[in-house]
C-alpha cells in the first residue's frame, strides 16, 4: 500500500464533509483528510501554508461566496500545486459541468453518491486503482 497521504475537501456542506471523511477512513485508516468550508479559506490555507501539500484535492462546486468553478482557476494560478490532481466533488452529474470544468483543469469529476460504501469504492478505485477492501 502507498504511504498515507492528506485530502484536501473543499466543501461547504457538513454532512457531506463527514460522509466524506468516514469514507476515506474505511479505504485507508492512515489517510488524513483537511476541510476547508469555502473557497476564500481553502485558497488562503493554500497560498499561505507552503508546507500543506496535500495528494489530491476534491472541490465542490456549488458554494457561497464563490463558485467552484471560479474556484478551480484561483487554485489553477498556484504553481506550488500545479501538480495535485483536482477532483470536483459535486451533487451535479451535468455533461456541462463536467466538461467545464475539465476545460478549466479539474483532472476528474465525482458525483456525490447517496451511500458511503458507494463513495468509499470510489475513492480507492482512485487512489489505489482497486475496490474497497
Amino acid at each position: 500500500m502507498n504511504s498515507p497521504f492528506t485530502c484536501f475537501l473543499i466543501d461547504d456542506d457538513e454532512d457531506d464533509q463527514e460522509l466524506f471523511t468516514l469514507a476515506l477512513k474505511k479505504v485507508d485508516p492512515t489517510l488524513t483528510c483537511v476541510v476547508a468550508d469555502d473557497c476564500g479559506e481553502a485558497l488562503e490555507k493554500l497560498r499561505k501554508e507552503e508546507t500543506f501539500m496535500p495528494r489530491y484535492i476534491f472541490l465542490d462546486l456549488n458554494m457561497p461566496r464563490m463558485h467552484g468553478k471560479q474556484c478551480l482557476m484561483e487554485l489553477k494560478k498556484i504553481a506550488r500545486i500545479e501538480h495535485i490532481p483536482i477532483i470536483i466533488y459535486s451533487t451535479s452529474a451535468e455533461p456541462k459541468d463536467i466538461q467545464e470544468t475539465k476545460a478549466l483543469g479539474a483532472s476528474d469529476f465525482l458525483t456525490k453518491p447517496p451511500l458511503i460504501s458507494t463513495l468509499t469504492n470510489r475513492l480507492a478505485k482512485l487512489f489505489y486503482d482497486r475496490p474497497a477492501a
